[in-house]
């Protein structure tokens, strides 16, 4: 009898556990992937589907290889970059603040540091003398605006944004960029240190001194917030919205403090290798650094842009193995959708406002609409005057482009007969395709792409003029 209860107990809990896995196992299976086929629209999804991008973008090959290209250019433009700080200081008077503060973030590295900082004065001295005086500022600003223009690239491509500024709104933006900012550093820097001054007697007072060294040591934390927020918000080309880049800066501004502070803490560790390597055991810690800081902030840029377009990765572990055919389809309704707003004299769409009221993945509409637009068949247009939003229109003639047309360029996308003697050796290869094609073509040529409809699945209340 007790071998019976035994053995049943055994059973059950055999059950259970295997229960418990396979619950286990959807559950990894949906997190990882099965969250993106989910359309539903609410907080836990989009929590879920928020995190695995989090953790997608730090283990994502891509944002790895941009991160070391921007660690490369940020190592070059480090002694420009400190040479145009320290310029502004003396102006201000705070160089010899900044100065501490460098060597007191970096306490084992003071033979490094005393050398950059002679690079420093050598290259602000050489600077200032003859001709120097306009090279200087030349090479300064070029490796500036390269890294910023790079960093605009690299956020474009997580954006999925194929024109970036023009020449002469880069010159102007990033030159503004690269003389206010270092100035709101160190006004920054010097606002904290004239509070700290200006209160030592009231951070003296038993009841008000922890408050007040609160309120100051929150100050650095929400700047550095709002540095990051700032960099989502601005070097976009596009129009990201506040909410969204300042909870991607809170979450990449607090990543960097704590790399900050293990980096620093980590120095007190690092000094028994200088007696090997000397002054350049800092320079392999100072690219891991590097390459760490550009690595949050590429993942920030990609929690910014997934929080504002969460559905923009719907589908995507499908989306990179579609079918051609598939992918037609989705063109053709692209372009029908522009041809048929143009027609009925209604309001064109933006990409998202297409992915939003026709539910298609924001990534597919993004992407065929580049095509169309590439093939000459759509272009983008101010949605209203006075809007900074563009929208999708017809480049063609609505009232005589077919179906037939939309095929053939489908069709010699790319290039074509450029193998020598290839039609010669197939003829008949060929001749069987297009006796195939080219009654498909006569057909579709009696049809106009204004002539499809749509079944609209969001009532449509304001869409006109």
């Amino acid at each position: 009898m007790k071998k019976k209860v035994t053995k049943k107990n055994t059973a059950l809990l055999a059950s259970r556990l295997a229960t418990v896995i396979g619950k286990c196992k959807r559950a990894y299976t949906y997190f990882t992937s099965g969250v993106w086929s989910d359309t539903r629209r609410n907080w836990m999804v989009d929590t879920v589907k928020t995190l695995n991008l989090s953790v997608r973008s730090f283990l994502n090959g891509d944002l790895q290889v941009r991160a070391a290209a921007l660690t490369y250019q940020t190592l070059l433009a480090i002694v420009p970059a400190l040479a145009l700080v320290f310029a502004i200081c003396r102006g201000f008077g705070f160089q010899n603040l900044v100065q501490s503060q460098i060597f007191s973030a970096f306490p084992a590295q003071e033979q490094a540091i005393s050398t950059a900082m002679s690079f420093v004065d050598s290259y602000l001295s050489q600077s200032s003398e003859g001709i120097f005086v306009g090279v200087g500022i030349l090479f300064l600003l070029w490796t500036l605006i390269s890294l910023i223009s790079s960093v605009e690239y690299s956020f474009n491509k997580i954006w999925n944004i194929q024109q970036g500024r023009t020449i002469w709104r880069k010159v102007t933006d990033y030159t503004a960029i690269v003389l206010i900012l270092p100035i709101l550093i160190i006004c920054a820097s010097g606002i904290t240190v004239f509070m700290s001054s200006a209160l030592q007697g009231a951070l003296n007072l038993p009841i008000i001194s922890p408050l007040l060294s609160g309120i100051l040591d929150c100050s650095s934390v929400v700047l550095v917030w709002l540095f990051f927020a700032g960099t989502y918000l601005l070097v976009p080309n596009t129009k990201v919205k506040f909410k969204n880049a300042f909870f991607a800066g809170v979450l990449a501004g607090t990543a960097f403090l704590i790399l900050q502070w293990l980096f620093v803490s980590g120095q007190v560790y690092v000094t028994r290798y200088n007696a090997i390597y000397g002054s350049f055991a800092f320079l392999p810690l100072l690219l891991i650094w590097l390459q760490l800081v550009w690595l949050i902030t590429l993942s920030g840029a990609v929690y910014c842009y997934s929080s504002q377009n969460i559905f923009e990765f719907s589908f995507s572990d499908k989306i990179t193995d579609i079918a051609e055919e598939y992918r037609w389809r989705i063109l053709l309704a692209v372009m029908t959708i522009a041809i048929r707003r143009f027609v009925e004299e209604k309001k064109p769409l933006t990409d998202l406002q297409i992915s939003l009221r026709y539910n298609l993945p924001i990534s597919l509409v993004t992407l065929s609409a580049n095509r169309l637009i590439n093939e000459g068949l759509m272009m983008r247009v101010v949605q209203s005057p006075g809007s900074d939003e563009y929208a999708l229109s017809p480049a063609v003639d609505p009232s005589t482009f077919s179906l037939g047309e939309f095929l053939r360029r489908m069709m010699k996308h790319g290039t074509s007969q450029f193998i020598p003697g290839f039609a010669r050796r197939f003829v008949k290869t060929n001749e069987a395709l297009d006796s195939v094609i080219n009654p498909s073509f006569a057909q579709a040529d009696k049809i106009l792409i204004s002539s499809l409809t749509i079944n609209d699945i969001k009532n449509e209340t304001t869409d006109r003029h």
